[in-house]
């Protein structure tokens, strides 16, 4: 963090300007840019002030007075509207918003220079005072209310409770995970399919219990269909499937094994349909 500098009395070149304008008792609005800019050099000229940048800022506001002082001396520019643009008008802001800055840093030194004067008495209540408790007037805690009264709440309470529960949602049960033997299922289609030689595809599926197995079972006859134990067939649109077994043989040799990725899975000796 820098450290500020006072040049004598001036902490800058606005507080300069300022001065310069008090001391003239010049309306802060009305600068007359000559004088200012004149008694300004005269003592920017006078520094003796080593550190170049404090000096330098001082140098950039001379430069922009003489800025403005040329531009005082040239006809008036205008703005897009038609209105005279006066060349000061940005320093006055710049000066009205030091001397707000100022004005505030006086006050809080003040009241910090005033606090440093100020001393608290620390806290010397008694042990017994500042652990009291005042006991709960139980009349004024209900006030005007009665023990009817105070029932009715609790029961508008709870009929709020019950009406913010969502009708569908609350009567929703746990999903459990239903485990479905895959060499179970995939013998007892082929147990069926053995059994029947011919049938529709509906009826087989009508045999799952659960919307699992009717997936895995609608698998197992793809797959069945795939290798060329079962053939498929529909004579119109929207027909029953029939599935046929053209050789009994080759399914009862099938391999559940590589069905189910077991490779190790016997079928019992029964081929008796679950």
């Amino acid at each position: 963090m820098a450290i500020p500098v006072k040049l004598e009395q001036f902490e800058g070149p606005l507080d300069l300007l300022l001065h310069l304008i008090d001391i003239n008792k010049i309306d802060i609005y009305d600068i007359p840019i000559v004088l200012i800019t004149d008694q300004y050099l005269a003592y920017v000229s006078g520094m003796e002030e080593t550190d170049m940048n404090i000096t330098s800022e001082f140098m950039v506001m001379a430069a922009t007075l003489l800025d403005i002082k040329c531009r005082m001396l040239l006809p008036k520019e205008k703005d897009e509207e038609g209105n005279e643009l006066d060349p000061r008008d940005e320093l006055v802001e710049k000066l009205l918003e030091y001397k707000l800055c100022k004005a505030i840093s006086c006050a809080l030194r003040e009241r910090e220079e005033g606090a440093s004067f100020q001393y608290y008495r620390k806290r010397s209540l008694p042990k017994e005072v500042q652990e009291y408790v005042p006991p709960i007037d139980y009349e004024r805690l209900i006030g005007e209310h009665t023990l009817l009264g105070l029932q009715r709440l609790f029961d508008e309470a709870l009929h709020r409770a019950s009406d913010r529960v969502d009708p569908v949602r609350s009567t929703f049960g746990t999903i459990e995970k239903e485990e479905i033997n895959m060499g179970e299922k995939v013998l007892y289609i082929k147990n069926f399919l053995y059994e029947h030689r011919s049938t529709d595809f509906r009826s087989l599926l009508e045999q799952g219990r659960s919307k699992e197995e009717i997936i895995v079972a609608f698998l197992v006859v793809l797959e069945m269909m795939k290798t060329g134990v079962i053939v498929i067939s529909q004579e119109g649109t929207f027909g029953p499937i029939m599935i046929r077994v053209p050789d009994a043989e080759a399914l009862r040799a099938l391999n559940i094994g590589e069905f189910t990725g077991e490779a190790n899975f016997t079928e019992p000796e029964s081929d008796t349909p679950r």
